[in-house]
């Protein structure tokens, strides 16, 4: 089958199935595992948009195809692939390692197909990318579905003048070019992001469900998730997404938001084929008073059997819980407080209010039948002492005792790792914000990524936090929030030996390890093999239980019957977009583009 586009997702260290790394507690507050196996939602809208226009396009997880299966053939399956281009995300910079050697074999076995690549950790290390010879093109910005339309317009008919295609960093022969970021577009309305209606048409399009799998195990715990913008009214020091860091990354100065009206029919489209969780990504009410009661009018009008998950970055009122009360039926909350020291949140941009205040936010959105509340608590933040890293635990317990005891609440710690976002005020002013950077380079973060375990990876320290004590306080932490755990019955005796037994091997492995790389490189190989199948137990979930970042699902799906009719109507939506192409073969070669924002930064 041929392709016009084929976008790759890599994992973490590419070859992680035969070395040895302690990923530790990095991935335990996400969905997916060390080798991040979950690909950025945007390449479902690239595809989308694309397959719009009548071209064939294939999303492979590569990573997750070589974590269900050890016999899962990476060079093979490409081997195999005919297509006019590939792509291949750098979105998140822990996948630098991963995302780089995909792309060397990628160019070994199809030396004349391009290879471009995309995402905010592209966008950052453009320069840096596009030196590698395997590399063709990077897109930058944080909206490239149509920027891909024009590039895939050029590779079709052989013209090879870039410098048209705002965003674009490229490549011919000896000259490489720069093309301004000028194109931001205003909002995301003329896009479907996440493309759900492309992920369900293409399983039956391309007859292979396991391809596009967003990560390990998502067919028994499928969730979704919406996003209402790009950009960031918040300006936090450590996010690569904050209102700065888009600024200065991707031209971006102002947020770019989907309609109330088109999120809430996205999630009508995923309550027809899926019953499990709807995670709606950022604050709603980064868009305003109005788009958050256009938002819930609309929401309630569905009469929604999924639960939804939703955001908050800031102290909500119980005005705010009663409006989602009264058009969900079930709902979830989640809020990475961090800290619970006041000044610290005030200097980072987080929650930037009292502890009073976050505890009345609570009390809120138990008292409006919230079923489940996530608290994130971090190591490693800007200001941050070792004592008032293990102070949390017990803010843990003051907000426990001040929601009377309240189960529907589960805390979580985990480090800031491995690396800070580059284009984060952090990453840009270290001094300024208390930091010592190791990383600066894509190639440092390559090399950094591979090391053989978490402490090694961290590209930081601060100036009251070594290494050393980002590692020990994080440890120290998950002890004192398992003991709490048990000691409110949030966990049962088995769970908390079991988190137990896992700290404390996970600490014995560090010292493991830091002895093995303390003997000369050459006999480090064999000692630190021989680590390896012990270490992947210790990384799955290692300092809190498998379940608790789950909400609960009592029925996966709507049901076949309704994913079938959900996927032949998608096929025969596109069947008609191919009828309209072939009345006017040149539709795709008239598509113009207008810059969104004059502005331009290199």
């Amino acid at each position: 089958m041929k392709y016009d586009l084929v976008l790759l997702h890599a994992p973490s260290v590419y070859d992680f199935r035969k070395n040895s790394l302690l990923a530790g507690p990095i991935s335990d507050v996400v969905p997916s595992s060390p080798v991040f196996e979950m690909y950025p939602i945007g390449l479902t809208s690239i595809a989308d948009y694309l397959e719009q226009y009548g071209l064939r396009v294939k999303i492979i997880n590569i990573a997750n195809r070589m974590l269900m299966s050890d016999n899962f053939d990476v060079e093979k399956k490409l081997r195999k692939i005919k297509t006019r281009a590939f792509g291949i995300d750098l979105h998140w910079l822990p996948h630098a390692h991963g995302s780089i050697e995909l792309a060397k074999i990628v160019k070994t076995l199809h030396p004349e197909t391009p290879i471009m690549f995309g995402g905010l950790s592209s966008t950052y290390y453009h320069k840096e990318l596009i030196q590698y010879p395997f590399i063709d093109f990077v897109m930058r910005g944080d909206s490239t579905e149509k920027l891909t339309l024009l590039l895939m317009n050029k590779l079709e008919t052989g013209n090879t003048h870039y410098a048209d295609i705002p965003n674009l960093t490229w490549k011919k022969g000896s000259e490489i070019g720069y093309n301004p970021i000028t194109y931001v577009p205003k909002d995301l309305d003329d896009i479907d992001v996440p493309g759900y209606r492309y992920t369900v048409r293409s399983v039956f399009k391309y007859r292979n469900f396991l391809d596009p799998l967003p990560y390990n195990g998502w067919l028994q715990y499928p969730n979704t998730a919406l996003l209402t913008a790009r950009g960031c009214t918040q300006n936090c020091l450590i996010c690569g997404g904050s209102r700065e860091a888009y600024d200065q990354n991707c031209n971006r100065n102002s947020l770019a938001l989907r309609s109330p009206k088109k999120l809430v029919e996205d999630i009508q489209f995923i309550s027809r084929f899926s019953r499990a969780p709807i995670f709606i990504l950022h604050d709603l009410r980064q868009g305003g008073r109005e788009y958050v009661d256009e938002f819930f009018s609309r929401l309630k009008q569905l009469n929604l059997k999924n639960e939804m998950v939703f955001e908050l970055f800031q102290y909500a009122d119980e005005d705010y819980f009663r409006k989602i009360e009264d058009c969900v039926p079930n709902y979830s909350i989640e809020i990475t407080l961090e800290t619970h020291d006041e000044k610290i949140r005030r200097y980072n941009g987080k929650f930037n209010c009292t502890n009073a205040k976050v505890i009345d936010t609570l009390n809120f959105a138990l008292k409006h039948s919230c079923k489940k509340i996530d608290l994130f608590f971090m190591v490693g933040i800007p200001d941050q002492t070792y004592t008032s890293c293990i102070e949390n635990i017990d803010f843990c317990e003051t907000i426990h005792l001040a929601c009377n005891k309240d189960p529907r609440i589960f805390y979580f710690v985990a480090p800031l790792a491995p690396f800070l976002d580059p284009a984060s005020p952090a990453f840009e002013h270290p001094e300024i914000h208390g930091y010592k950077k190791f990383c600066y380079t894509l190639e440092d973060h390559r090399k950094a990524i591979t090391q053989p375990s978490w402490k090694h990876m961290l590209s930081f320290e601060t100036k009251h936090l070594t290494r050393d004590d980002i590692v020990n306080a994080t440890y120290e932490s998950a002890y004192k929030l398992n003991d709490f755990k048990l000691k409110y019955g949030l966990i049962d005796q088995k769970g908390y030996e079991e988190i137990k037994a896992k700290i404390e091997k996970s600490q014995a492995y560090i010292e493991k390890i830091d002895h093995i790389l303390a003997l000369p490189e050459a006999e480090q190989a064999v000692p630190l093999a021989n680590l390896q199948k012990e270490i992947e137990e210790l990384n799955k979930y290692s300092i809190c239980g498998k379940n608790e970042l789950k909400w609960e699902v009592q029925k996966n799906y709507a049901n076949f019957f309704s994913l079938a009719m959900v996927g032949l109507e998608q096929l025969y939506v596109e069947y008609k977009n191919k009828v309209k192409h072939a009345l006017s073969p040149k539709l795709r070669y008239q598509f113009k583009l207008e810059p969104e924002r004059q502005k331009i930064k290199m």
